[in-house]
């Protein structure tokens, strides 16, 4: 399986014209067998930052969905509407994996659904040690907070200064006031403040889905 993260920064004047084009790519997508997940998503606070999740089965599905027209169509209109070119994260898994279909959680229909991706520079030589901490704390927050919904580490190919934390709350206060609060992410936190290059909040992206 291929999993990936695309990050795309928009001009402010193509915004619209480019969440058109992501949404012909997602409904076209939808009928391509080796397509096992297309999540898009648009930056809270930074309008014109949008991320793609996506899961292939394998380099010959990937490869099957960028030869479609829909998303040539994207592809080529990119330069022009971009602010900078997309970033491709090739994301790789961490102990213990991801769930996907097998997460036995599911959204309730009274959840405010809330959604981060938190894509963090660090310190090389601190990356197997923070993989280490936090299998206990991906762990904990699965199987001990009901207001989790995913919560997946990833490391990046090719990358030994860049981590990935992807993430559902059922609420705000699911993360802020709970999560943050638990003595394992208080312990991650302490590893942070060593590993982390600069302020951690740089790298916090509240994402909406579209």
């Amino acid at each position: 399986m291929i999993t990936q993260i695309v990050k795309f920064n928009i001009k402010e004047q193509n915004i619209e014209q480019f969440k058109a084009l992501l949404e012909d790519d997602k409904q076209g997508a939808k009928a391509e067998t080796g397509l096992l997940e297309m999540r898009l998503y648009q930056d809270k606070n930074e309008s014109g930052v949008f991320f793609a999740y996506e899961r292939f089965e394998d380099q010959n599905a990937v490869d099957y969905h960028g030869a479609q027209g829909y998303t040539h169509a994207l592809l080529q209109v990119l330069p022009e509407i971009s602010q900078s070119a997309p970033e491709v994260m090739l994301l790789e898994n961490t102990a213990p994996a991801p769930l996907h279909e097998s997460n036995p959680k599911a959204i309730n229909p009274e959840d405010d659904v809330f959604i981060l991706f938190f894509i963090f520079k660090i310190k090389p030589s601190f990356k197997e040690q923070l993989i280490e901490r936090f299998e206990t704390h991906v762990e904990k927050t699965r199987s001990q907070e009901p207001g989790n919904l995913v919560f997946d580490l990833y490391s990046i190919e090719n990358n030994n200064d860049t981590l990935v934390v992807y993430e559902h709350w059922r609420n705000e206060s699911a993360l802020w006031d709970i999560h943050f609060n638990q003595p394992y992410a208080l312990e991650t936190a302490k590893l942070l403040e060593q590993a982390v290059i600069g302020d951690m909040k740089q790298y916090m992206s509240f994402v909406t889905e579209i």
